[in-house]
């Protein structure tokens, strides 16, 4: 495929303005540079969540807010264990203290009891705050179940309090970032979207961004109330028993070295999941948007190969991601049920010896459920994570991508008249395939330029100069004796108007896309365009006239009637330099008599470019410019070329002869 083909098949419709991924009607396949696709490789799994954090600055007030709301439930949560632990305590002295003889003190019962050869049960009666004959306590255990109740509704309210902001403050972070690239789109160079195939483009922009705030969501919150609550319940746990807190903390390093050795596989796993899902995006939007092409060739089944092959290389990689990570949470429930067995026989030993109150063991293995779900959970939330992560960096990716160069401060004239000059000007999409060299012209105000020549001569390129969509390496082009390089894009395009082959239509209605060339234009405005462009004769067969939404496919018009609209964009945008590339194409011979009346009419008074394959519809352009190869082989009005006998005249006869053929 040649380059200016590719070019062809990438015609920018950003004159004025990038428009809105999503809703574009246009067709083409990838780039003349192929899919770059995503990295293979993830950069690195720190850094990138350190990156993906530092997105979260702006919201530190409210994430600090949502640690201290954090802290006051974990503490609401962990200290409740123990108040029960008390509750416990009262309800078993009470039940171990009815059974003992009334009237003796605690000490004569254990010295009965030892006598007796109960020496076990004394030692436990010895750690129990009992009274002999007395049953249970119910205005303490009343007071103990109240106040682990106040605690664990108010450990709720805060935490309510604590999801709310935390939803807000991850929101809003993800807000920022969608904000970040689409701003980034806006600043790329036309080569970088050449080079990107579309559907992998939007799977970073759509699917990655949507697991990246699914992730922040999920693990943010969770991650910081395990933490939370491991180091709270580390604590409660020490306070209870030194020796059975030392026992449960012997599991960290077991559960940690594990969790680390299964998430380095799952991440790599992660990484080319989300590669194949962008691979795939971007094989389904090529397939969808060609899929009149597909038919005509009969290609349906090479491309559900294609697909298939595609698909089943996702599944095997997403089923090992997830098939890895998964291990994580049932490797950590096994070392954390090793420990409750420790801590059931130990604690047991304990109470049997009188050493610990059965309240405390009771606390003890609530809190060794509490340490080991939320130790499992971070092992766990490791699945999300290294999604999330691989998900980031290549949204990172396009916003680390090498960006346009900026605009500078010049400015055009106040009234621009539209003269055109190319000097010495040399251009390539790739520096070893050199396009175009030292070329130059001139285009006075109010001439028409048509060019010509054959495919992949250079002539698309001409004008996507001259518009900056690419920057050229060498010489100048100036605008009214101004380079175009010395004022912004955004003013340069105000002041040129393009009408593509390839016609561009959004979601909306045909009165919305005709307004596009002018924002704010008066519907008197869309109509006298419409009529000028002849769009106004076939509106009104329509079911809501102007008010006709464009379906997704534009099917409901048909092409000749799209490439109508998009003229009468350029009528209403009334440009001082006016590009029309083969604008005519796709509209059948009675109207391409009427939009040459009107395109005569447009041109009139300002300066126009005309790319065109059929000569017949430039023979009234005031110079006439053949390219070969990136270079301009002749240049003269109709009548001085054909009398030249040279390329220019070559063309018209193969297009006369074909037309004589045909004809007969």
């Amino acid at each position: 495929m040649s380059t200016e083909t590719s070019r062809e098949e990438h015609r920018v419709t950003r004159a004025n303005a990038r428009p809105k991924i999503g809703p574009a009607r246009r067709t083409g396949g990838p780039g003349p540079m192929g899919g770059q696709g995503v990295a293979e490789k993830a950069v690195s799994f720190g850094p990138s969540l350190r990156r993906l954090l530092g997105m979260m600055r702006p919201e530190r007030l409210v994430f600090a807010v949502v640690i201290v709301m954090g802290i006051a439930s974990v503490v609401g949560n962990v200290v409740g264990p123990k108040i029960l632990g008390k509750a416990t305590d009262v309800i078993f002295t009470g039940v171990v203290g009815k059974n003992l003889p009334a009237g003796v003190t605690k000490e004569q019962v254990i010295e009965m009891l030892r006598q007796a050869g109960n020496s076990q049960l004394a030692d436990m009666v010895s750690g129990m705050n009992v009274i002999p004959g007395q049953g249970i306590d119910f205005t303490a255990l009343g007071h103990w179940l109240l106040l682990a109740l106040a605690l664990y509704a108010a450990a709720a309210v805060l935490g309510f309090i604590q999801q709310f902001l935390l939803i807000r403050g991850v929101q809003r972070t993800v807000y920022r970032m969608r904000n970040l690239v689409n701003e980034k789109m806006d600043r790329l160079p036309l080569a970088y979207f050449d080079r990107q195939p579309r559907g992998e483009l939007l799977s970073r922009i759509t699917n990655d961004m949507d697991n990246v705030q699914q992730t922040l969501q999920q693990t943010l919150g969770q991650l910081l109330n395990s933490i939370l609550t491991v180091i709270g319940v580390a604590v409660m746990m020490f306070t209870v028993s030194p020796m059975l807190a030392w026992l449960t903390l012997a599991i960290i390093p077991v559960a940690g070295v594990a969790s680390v050795l299964i998430g380095k596989q799952a991440q790599k796993q992660f990484t080319s999941m989300w590669a194949r899902t962008g691979e795939l995006n971007g094989e389904v939007e090529e397939a969808y948007t060609g899929h009149a092409l597909v038919k005509v060739f009969g290609r349906q089944h090479e491309v559900a190969a294609v697909f298939d092959d595609t698909n089943e290389k996702l599944f095997a990689s997403s089923f090992r991601a997830q098939l890895i990570s998964a291990i994580i949470m049932p490797v950590n429930f096994f070392i954390g049920n090793l420990n409750y067995v420790a801590i059931a026989v130990v604690g047991g030993l304990q109470v049997a010896n009188g050493r610990m109150p059965l309240g405390n063991v009771q606390a003890f293995i609530q809190y060794s459920r509490m340490f080991t779900q939320p130790m499992t959970q971070i092992a766990s939330m490791a699945n999300l994570l290294q999604s999330g992560v691989a998900s980031a960096e290549r949204v990172f990716e396009v916003l680390d991508a090498d960006e346009q160069a900026p605009d500078t401060e010049g400015a055009l004239p106040e009234t621009v008249e539209g003269h055109v000059e190319f000097r010495d000007v040399d251009f390539s999409y790739s520096a070893d395939r050199p396009l175009i060299q030292r070329l130059s012209l001139e285009a006075r105000p109010g001439q028409t330029i048509a060019i010509v020549g054959p495919t992949g001569a250079g002539k698309t390129t001409l004008v996507n100069l001259l518009e900056r969509f690419y920057e050229i390496q060498g010489g100048q082009i100036l605008l009214d004796g101004v380079d175009i390089t010395s004022v912004p894009r955004a003013d340069l395009r105000g002041k040129l108007g393009m009408v593509l082959q390839d016609t561009w239509l959004f979601g909306g209605t045909i009165r919305d896309n005709i307004a596009y060339g002018r924002p704010g234009a008066t519907t008197d405005e869309v109509i006298d365009a419409a009529k000028a462009a002849h769009v106004d004769r076939f509106v009104h067969q329509l079911p809501h006239g102007y008010d006709t939404v464009i379906n997704d496919e534009g099917t409901n018009i048909s092409a000749g009637e799209k490439q109508l609209i998009t003229i009468a964009r350029a009528f209403i945008a009334d440009p001082e330099v006016l590009i029309l590339d083969e604008a005519t194409s796709s509209v059948d011979t009675r109207t391409e008599v009427l939009v040459q009346q009107a395109m005569t009419r447009l041109r009139s008074g300002r300066t126009s470019f005309v790319i065109a394959h059929r000569l017949s519809t430039i023979r009234d352009a005031d110079l006439i410019l053949v390219m070969e190869h990136g270079a301009i082989v002749e240049q003269g009005t109709h009548d001085e070329l054909l009398e030249t006998k040279g390329a220019y005249h070559d063309l018209y006869q193969s297009q006369f002869a074909a037309a004589i053929e045909d004809a007969a």
